[in-house]
């Protein structure tokens, strides 16, 4: 059986507050990074992602390779949790899910920039080509 496993994280990234939703599908990881502006409330964390669930861009999967823990006895599964709730940041493999997502994002304005600037300068030539006819038939 298959364990899905996610986790938000809400921190300041000068200037804004940024919150960074992880999924984690058997080993693979998933990240989706939302700006909130200035400090969102719960109520309000909760709300957006009721409502734009459908909506969020999550980055492809990333290869996990941590195994996922049994169940541990009460008070340290409460340790881990405080632990987990005094850092700051967002984990590595999120952080890799994002760069990745970003980086495919350069790769496809890169490229339809280029497509716009070749056709540009066909449809330039093609002008040209015209002109050329149009004079050598004397019009």
């Amino acid at each position: 059986m298959e364990q899905i496993m996610s986790s938000l994280t809400v921190f300041f990234d000068s200037p804004f507050w940024v919150g960074v939703y992880q999924r984690c599908t058997g080993s693979r990881i998933e990240a989706a990074r939302v700006v909130f502006g200035a400090e969102p409330k719960d109520a309000e964390v909760y709300a957006y992602f009721l409502e734009h669930w459908g909506s969020l861009r999550f980055s492809p999967a990333v290869e996990q390779n941590k195994q996922l823990k049994k169940a541990a006895n009460p008070k340290r599964m409460q340790r881990e949790v405080h632990r987990q709730l005094s850092q700051s940041g967002v984990g590595t493999k999120a952080q890799q899910a994002l760069q990745l997502m970003r980086e495919q994002q350069a790769a496809g304005r890169k490229s339809a920039r280029r497509e716009r600037r070749q056709q540009r300068k066909q449809e330039q030539f093609d002008l040209r080509q015209l002109k050329k006819k149009q004079k050598h038939k004397g019009r």
